[in-house]
């Protein structure tokens, strides 16, 4: 991760080193925030932020599901302010192909009780580059993780929870431990839900199956856009249950997410995915996603939201 000049902070742009919270800030005590993460994408028009109207949309009904009243510093944000913003702070800073919003409580509080406490906003751009590394492009590791995907009744599992995702935490670095790049996730039932931070696919018997939003995934942006892709190139798409063992025994598997993109999967708990290579299904997704999101398909231009 390479840093950048500027945050948006509560309404301001202020310097990197500057944008602090007090130490009793509920969400850092409690994990009581909202967040996304966006790509921004250099396209012949200049930056463009992937799917922006989305991840607004996505971060509202999250902090309305967390009962945030989107009011920092006095001012009260809605829809087209909070797409704003997010384009300023792009807009104030350099090489940036990351936004990361985040509504948290900011207020100096102890005790479990959120009603009253102050929200604030931040909103910080970076250069993340390749997310997994060449794991992204030459086919990933995976482990099953022994850490669950949280379900929707231990909280919203479709909202991107700050606290929700300590248990990605755990599994991220249980995979990494194990020498693995990532790590899958099972939801109560022993299906297959998600990765750490990555929604799943696998293509097996001539179809795409990737798990359903009733299994407690995130209703991933990026999943959401492969799974157009995929059926404008011809393919079909089924959103069911998905067990270990047709994970294990696809003839393909991948990855997507908004940090991670499109990230192919040649090994799961030691056993090789299909040949051991990457699949030609993933290869002609990726290679649409990728034309799409750097600007080169007219077709999708709605999806592209230009900062300047």
């Amino acid at each position: 991760m390479d840093k950048t000049e500027f945050i948006w902070l509560d309404g301001k742009l202020v310097k990197w080193e500057d944008a602090k919270v007090h130490v009793l800030a509920h969400a850092l005590n409690y994990g009581t925030g909202v967040f996304e993460g966006i790509r921004v994408y250099q396209t012949p028009k200049g930056p463009a932020v992937f799917r922006l109207k989305d991840h607004a949309r996505r971060l509202m009904d999250g902090c309305k599901v967390m009962g945030f009243d989107m009011k920092f510093a006095g001012k009260t944000y809605g829809y087209e302010d909070i797409m704003t913003a997010i384009k300023d702070a792009v807009r104030a800073n350099k090489n940036v192909d990351y936004a990361k919003p985040c509504v948290f409580l900011s207020g100096e509080e102890v005790g479990l009780n959120p009603v009253g406490v102050p929200e604030s906003m931040a909103i910080t751009c970076i250069h993340m580059g390749a997310y997994l590394g060449k794991a992204g492009t030459e086919g990933a590791k995976l482990i099953t993780s022994s850490w669950h995907r949280p379900d929707n009744l231990c909280g919203p599992a479709g909202a991107k929870v700050n606290g929700s995702y300590v248990a990605s935490c755990l599994a991220k670095r249980e995979a990494i431990r194990q020498g693995a790049n990532e790590a899958v996730m099972l939801n109560s039932v022993g299906h297959v839900a998600e990765c750490t931070g990555e929604n799943i696919f696998i293509y097996k018997d001539g179809k795409i199956l990737t798990p359903s939003s009733a299994e407690c995934i995130l209703e991933g942006i990026t999943r959401k856009s492969i799974i157009e892709v995929a059926r404008d190139l011809g393919y079909e798409v089924v959103e069911t249950e998905v067990t270990r063992t047709q994970l294990n025994t696809a003839d393909e598997v991948w990855m997507t997410g908004t940090a991670a993109e499109v990230a192919p999967v040649t090994m799961i708990d030691g056993r090789i995915i299909g040949d051991g290579k990457i699949g030609e299904v993933s290869k002609s997704i990726h290679a649409k996603f990728s034309e799409i999101a750097n600007g080169k398909d007219p077709k999708y231009e709605s999806w592209l939201d230009y900062v300047n």
